[in-house]
């Protein structure tokens, strides 16, 4: 009887004090990074950074230098060159980096890396709309019909899954940290999916661009008034576009999908709450 009355008063005690607290992936000691996952994260701080930097820096010197530049409304055609560099800086370059801030990040706390992420989403939210408004003013002023092509299907989900995303993110990762540990559960069960639509909208982005590239080739080559050569430098130029924007992608998913975390931790990067 002492024996039973004992057990249950162990049993009473633990639940009053409840599950220990589990340390978080990164606090924990016996996963401490070595050289060879330092040099990994050097290397894919430094690459993704170029590559997102530099396949708007290459996109914008294409629309400069081989689209005539910029305008609004008083030139239509000037007009729609806004929208691939809008596109590319909000719908990859910014979220590229808002992604990366859970790999990147690895000495901040983590709200500040959740605040850091809803930044670079927010700054991305009015150049996509900008981005929107500019080729829609065009294809009008122009005559053309809009949402006639595989690019703007795709990218009219690809904007509808990003407000999506933000919105659902926004409320469950802080404003319900208002309720921390009533909604411990909730964000818990949200974070991978929250995770994993992330990349998949992401390389949404980047497959709508690769189309809109397409796309833009084949009006370029019905284009009389272009000769031969600039439409072959043309062409390097939107492949190398192309061909950075898949690179990107790569190496985006294989950061936020790495951890150098032993087979037994089974922890991504980009699921923590």
């Amino acid at each position: 009887m002492d024996i039973i009355n004992g057990s249950f008063i162990d049993q009473l005690n633990r639940a009053i004090r409840g599950k220990p607290k589990q340390k978080r992936y990164e606090e924990d000691p016996d996963n401490a990074w070595n050289c060879c996952s330092w040099c990994e994260y050097l290397l894919i701080v430094i690459l993704s950074t170029i590559l997102l930097v530099g396949v708007l820096i290459l996109t914008l010197f294409w629309v400069m230098f081989y689209r005539g530049g910029f305008a609004w409304t008083e030139r239509p055609l000037q007009q729609f060159n806004l929208h691939p560099i809008l596109m590319v800086a909000g719908f990859v370059t910014l979220s590229g980096f808002s992604i990366l801030i859970y790999r990147l990040c690895r000495c901040v706390k983590h709200i500040y890396v959740k605040l850091i992420h809803m930044f670079f989403h927010a700054v991305a939210i009015p150049c996509i709309a900008l981005g929107f408004l500019s080729v829609f003013d065009s294809h009008n002023a122009l005559q053309k019909v809009n949402f006639y092509s595989l690019h703007s299907w795709l990218g009219f989900v690809t904007m509808g899954m990003f407000l999506l995303q933000f919105v659902i993110g926004f409320f469950t990762f802080l404003v319900m940290l208002c309720c921390e540990n009533k909604t411990y559960s909730c964000r818990s069960a949200m974070v991978p999916i929250h995770a994993s639509l992330g990349l998949a909208n992401f390389w949404l982005a980047i497959a709508t661009s690769v189309t809109g590239i397409i796309e833009k080739e084949r009006e370029t080559a019905k284009d009389p008034n272009l000769s031969a050569e600039n439409q072959l430098i043309e062409h390097y130029i939107t492949s190398a576009i192309g061909l950075t924007l898949v690179v990107i992608g790569i190496i985006v998913t294989f950061a936020v999908r790495r951890t150098n975390a032993p087979a037994s931790a089974k922890v991504y990067v980009t699921e923590r709450i």
